[in-house]
């Protein structure tokens, strides 16, 4: 009986390690999609990869019509 648990162990955790480091592993942990690649979900992006951040950022620095800004 032991031996039988020893080898149902050893199956899940070589299942595991097929899982986490197979060779369709990239980390997104997603199954692949029907056309064969594997579609990334974009993350959160930062402020500054954000364009609508930036442009915003830039129409308050600048103002909306893109000029310069008053100097204090």
């Amino acid at each position: 009986m032991t031996y039988l648990f020893a080898v149902l162990g050893l199956l899940a955790i070589g299942f595991l390690m097929w899982r986490a480091f197979g060779p369709q592993s990239d980390g997104g942990g997603d199954a692949p999609s029907p056309g064969g690649r594997r579609r990334r979900s974009r993350g959160p992006v930062g402020p500054d990869d954000d364009p609508d951040f930036l442009r915003d950022l830039d129409n308050r620095t600048r103002g909306p019509k893109g000029g310069e800004a008053d100097e204090l």
